[in-house]
């Protein structure tokens, strides 16, 4: 196992990751991407916990996304099911679990001003928090060859990763209105949304 995290996450994180695994007794799946998450949780038929990965994650995306998903597990043990996945308990055993991690021989100086700040109060995703979204990006092997929203200029036509296509609105306080051309309905569009631009 710990041969196996040592290809995914940063080389002072694999020892302290495989002791949470170990711990919390979770089978961890490494898997295919998924484009619409990075990774989930979830106690399988037999009432063994299972959290999977994607493997395309970078190895700072891998490490936030892996402690992300043992949070749910121990926050679930800790304080009940029916909590809100991403309430406060959660929030509370993220920041817990991922403090250890953010120093300087885990991840690169650029990124742990951001990460400071994103674990104030973590979201459900830190592809929401369009300033380390973007930062994470730069450590991705293969660079997209994709836009993100913000880029675009106002009014052009753009294509999601489903093949439908948006004209690009103005901005709200911090997301984008952008209009579905098939139906003509509004959505909102994260900054940090990567599509792929047809017409400006």
């Amino acid at each position: 196992m710990q041969e196996t995290l040592a290809k995914y996450l940063p080389e002072l994180a694999v020892g302290p990751c495989y002791a949470l695994i170990k711990d919390s007794q979770v089978h961890l799946k490494i898997v295919n991407e998924r484009v619409t998450r990075h990774g989930d949780y979830r106690i399988r038929k037999d009432g063994n916990h299972q959290i999977t990965v994607n493997a395309s994650l970078n190895k700072y995306r891998f490490l936030i996304t892996l402690i992300h998903e043992i949070a749910h597990l121990i926050a679930f043990e800790k304080y009940g099911r029916t909590i809100k996945p991403h309430g406060l308990e959660w929030k509370k055993t993220f920041q817990h679990l991922m403090l250890p991690f953010i120093r300087p021989e885990i991840f690169p100086s650029q990124l742990l001003p951001l990460l400071a700040r994103h674990f104030r109060n973590p979201k459900a995703s830190s592809s929401t928090d369009a300033q380390l979204s973007i930062a994470l990006k730069h450590f991705d092997e293969q660079q997209s060859e994709k836009t993100y929203v913000y880029e675009l200029p106002i009014g052009c036509v753009f294509r999601i990763h489903n093949g439908k296509l948006f004209k690009k609105g103005n901005k709200r306080t911090k997301r984008y209105e952008c209009v579905e051309l098939s139906s003509g309905r509004m959505f909102l569009f994260q900054p940090n949304a990567e599509v792929e631009l047809i017409k400006s």
